[in-house]
This record gives C-alpha cells, structure tokens and sequence, in this order.
C-alpha cells in the first residue's frame, strides 16, 4: 500500500503529551507477526484503547468523539522511541493520522514517518505546551507542506522544516521505490541496457509452455 500524497492537511489534533511514548505502546509486540499495511489500524496504541475485557477505554483521547477520526497528533518528548519496528508508523497510519507534533523523536520511527506517508513535525516545549491546550480545546490545525507551515486556529504560523527529498516524495506520494526510480532512473536504464548486451541471454523471455 502507497503513500496518500500530502499538500495540505486539516482537522482537529488530539493532544497526548506523555513523553516517552514508545513503539511497543504504539504498536505492541504480540502483533508483529501481523505485516500486512492494510488493517493495522485496528491494533494502534491497543492497550491505550481498550480494556482488558476489549471494550474501548473511554478515557482515552482517541476513542472520545472529537478525536476519533483526528488527523493530527500532538506528543510530547521522545515519541516513538524503542524498537525499530515500521508496524509503529503503519499502524498510526492506516488508523488514519497524516501529522505527528512532539519536541522529539524516535530516529527510526521519524525516518519511518517519512517513508509511508506521515509528516512528523518537531517544535519547542513551549510550542508543543501551546498546540496541546489548542488541540484539547478542539481548534483546527493546518499543515501545509507546500508552504512548510502549521497553522492553528488562534496562533501565529509555525514554521517546520523537512529535507527537501523527503518534502518532495510526501508531496507526491512516493515510496523508496519511487524515489529510486525518480533519482536514479536513467542510470538504471543505462545500466540494463549495457548489461543486456554483454550478457543477453538473461533479458531473452522464455517461451511460454
């Protein structure tokens, strides 16, 4: 399953301003034998969502009606630290979140935000303190990849930044093999090429039975 492109995101944001909310309490370790993309978001911060019994916890911000279909999340410090496994950032994805606001993160979970589609978004503690109250407050955020900026209902435009690859294969809703094409295309071309005429007896398609 691609990437959704992403220029421009609006909704409200759920705030979850634990830090340290690693990948086990994203995507907890009993469903990683689960690899399929599609589905995953049944299982996304499940021990947060339910009970024991499986009945929804209701005190938890993603099953309270404003937030059920949030697009935005707002963390606090270290988010999606842990273990290296991509389920964590599939899983927030197919349950349907494009942004994730925290003072910092996970290297691999944010490297792995940016290969399926989710724009991770880092700011001060003083900003990350403010877009909490504002999204428990239900104000409406605005990412805007084009413009690199997060705008919320009643603040001043927040400034982000990203590498410009990445910016780019967001926007257009590539994945690693996309950008390997779009970058190294031609070479791959050259390179099949030359190699068809040395050794052309790997590129002669075999007779159908």
């Amino acid at each position: 399953m691609k990437p959704q492109p992403f220029t421009t995101v609006t909704g409200t944001a759920a705030a979850m301003p634990e830090d340290n909310v690693d990948t086990d309490i994203i995507f907890p370790a009993r469903f990683l034998l689960l690899t399929q993309k599609k589905g995953l978001g049944a299982h996304a911060f499940h021990d947060r969502r339910f009970n024991p019994d499986d009945s929804e916890n209701a005190g938890f911000v993603l099953n309270q009606p404003p937030f059920r279909e949030t697009k935005f999340l707002v963390c606090g410090d270290n988010f999606g630290s842990g273990s290296s496994r991509e389920q964590a950032v599939w899983t927030i994805a197919d349950f349907g979140l494009r942004v994730v606001i925290a003072t910092s993160f996970g290297e691999i979970f944010h490297s792995n935000c940016m290969r399926n589609g989710l724009l991770p978004i880092t700011v001060c503690n003083a900003t990350a303190t403010q877009l909490q109250v504002a999204a428990a407050a239900g104000r409406t955020f605005t990412a805007d990849l084009e413009g690199m900026t997060l705008t919320v209902e009643g603040l001043e435009p927040i400034p982000f930044t990203l590498p410009s690859e990445r910016r780019l294969a967001l926007m257009m809703g590539w994945d690693e093999t996309d950008m390997l094409l779009e970058n190294h295309g031609a070479d791959i071309s050259r390179f099949e090429a030359a190699q068809a005429l040395i050794q052309p007896w790997l590129h002669h398609e075999k007779a159908p039975a």
